[in-house]
């Protein structure tokens, strides 16, 4: 009877499509964060203007909105898994458009800078909320991967990041810096709306029969004391790994020391909570899901480092030419491929391509063809295209489904920390300015990291069943 009962339940699952209602707020979710990382490239020089102070001080606009978004995917992911994903996506999206009026109203620098780390705290929702979605929707229908869907979120990204700078050129032409600010208000409007219609009120917990987001009957409890704890240890490693030329060595190694201790007592905490925010039994127990955020932290430190480090090589005209041919070659990748679940064969694609244009950029110099230049962009642009879409299924079938939400933030921590690694890097070999034998000593690491990577991606066998055997 147990067994005709189990049939019928997955018949059920099997008979009910996949929600597509659910697509439209995921994706307008997503991109809240890469249109606005991607419209203030063009806005820091007249924001700068407006309020007299120097490019030292308009960073902070940057790296207030890296900071927030790489603390709060995390801890709003777990808030996600204990509640479920519509009132965090709702209240997210909300806090997008108070940051958008905060910033258009912004009096001074430290207010606008304020409008940028709510809006990296109200952006951090919508990815861990998707990815929640989608494994309970995969539960509940009896799907595979939906690998589809992950490809549009990626490409929807790619995308947005390829289009920002122009959309907030002309918002400026229009309007000044301002408008884009602004913009937050309708597009925050437009995923309440989205948000409030579409998504579900209780979401089935993934990989679970239980009704709501902590099940019937149970209490869900937040480990605040581990949140702050993280929190606190990962702003002062990000910190440390920022290179702000007005700090002392000694202020840096405060900050190392100030990281390892937070981490300390995170670990004590964590391993004692009966509810932790982190696992890190079972985190350290699922080796496979560690190597992909290892991955991830090696392919994004060299493809910001590249993205980053390559412009202030080229005069400003050519920089952004050159960089057009690795967004497009990126987006097309992702499209071709991202409808194929197999993992593996994208990571071993993509760590050797990363190699190849590593190596390339070695052979790069004052008189290199602008032609020979745009194709190592478009080289660049595969592992791109690659890597993240292929880490992003891996998480999929590896993460605790009771955890998908928190598991999806941790990944996203993780690119952002190869991002200031990137930075570091750059700024490292480039402190006596862009040349050309700072470029090929940053190319030697780089190829360094991506020959680690591909090392990495040989050695772990797990990866042969991710994808394939990625069920819901």
């Amino acid at each position: 009877m147990t067994r005709l009962r189990a049939a019928s339940r997955a018949g059920r699952r099997a008979d009910v499509g996949f929600d597509r209602g659910l697509i439209a707020p995921m994706i307008l979710g997503s991109i809240l964060n890469p249109i606005n990382s991607s419209m203030l490239a063009v806005a820091l020089t007249p924001i700068g203007r407006w309020f007299h102070v120097s490019p030292a001080q308009t960073a902070w606009l940057v790296t207030g909105l890296y900071l927030a978004t790489a603390v709060g995917q995390p801890v709003i992911g777990r808030l996600v898994d204990t509640f479920g994903p519509r009132p965090l996506y709702l209240t997210g999206t909300a806090l997008v458009g108070v940051a958008g009026l905060l910033g258009v109203l912004a009096p001074s620098l430290g207010v606008l800078v304020a409008s940028r780390v709510l809006l990296g705290i109200g952006t951090s929702a919508a990815y861990p909320a998707s990815m929640f979605l989608l494994r309970a929707e995969a539960d509940r229908t009896g799907m595979r991967s939906p690998s589809g869907i992950l490809a549009a979120l990626s490409v929807s990204n790619q995308v947005i990041a390829v289009i920002g700078p122009a959309l907030g050129g002309l918002l400026i032409g229009a309007g000044g810096w301002h408008l884009i600010f602004a913009v937050n208000v309708p597009l925050a409007a437009a995923c309440l709306l989205l948000g409030a219609l579409r998504l579900p009120r209780r979401a089935a917990v993934p990989g679970s029969e239980a009704q709501g987001p902590a099940g019937p009957g149970s209490k869900a409890r937040v480990d605040a004391a581990g949140m702050v704890l993280f929190a606190g240890m990962l702003t002062a490693f990000m910190f440390f790994l920022m290179d702000l030329p007005a700090r002392p060595a000694s202020g840096r190694r405060l900050l190392l020391v100030i990281a390892v201790l937070a981490g300390a007592c995170f670990a004590v905490r964590e391993l004692r909570a009966a509810q932790p925010f982190l696992d890190l039994r079972i985190l350290g127990g699922n080796v496979p899901l560690l190597a992909t955020y290892g991955r991830q932290l090696l392919a994004y430190t060299t493809s910001y480092a590249y993205l980053y480090g390559f412009p202030q090589w080229l005069t400003a005209s050519a920089a952004g030419l050159l960089l057009l041919p690795m967004s497009a070659s990126a987006i097309v990748v992702t499209m071709i491929t991202g409808r194929r679940v197999e993992v593996r064969g994208k990571l071993l694609v993509g760590a050797a391509t990363q190699i190849a244009g590593c190596a390339a950029l070695l052979w790069a110099g004052p008189g290199s063809a602008l032609w020979l230049l745009a194709l190592v962009g478009v080289v660049i642009g595969v592992p791109q295209g690659l890597i993240g879409l292929a880490n992003q299924n891996a998480l999929y079938a590896q993460a605790d489904p009771a955890r998908m939400g928190s598991s999806a933030g941790l990944l996203r921590t993780f690119a952002y920390l190869g991002a200031l690694t990137a930075s570091a890097a750059d700024a490292a070999f480039y402190r006596h300015g862009a040349t050309t034998g700072g470029l090929h000593g940053l190319s030697l690491l780089l190829l360094g990291i991506a020959v680690l990577l591909l090392v990495g991606v040989l050695a772990d066998r797990s990866l042969r069943r991710a994808g394939r055997a990625s069920t819901s």
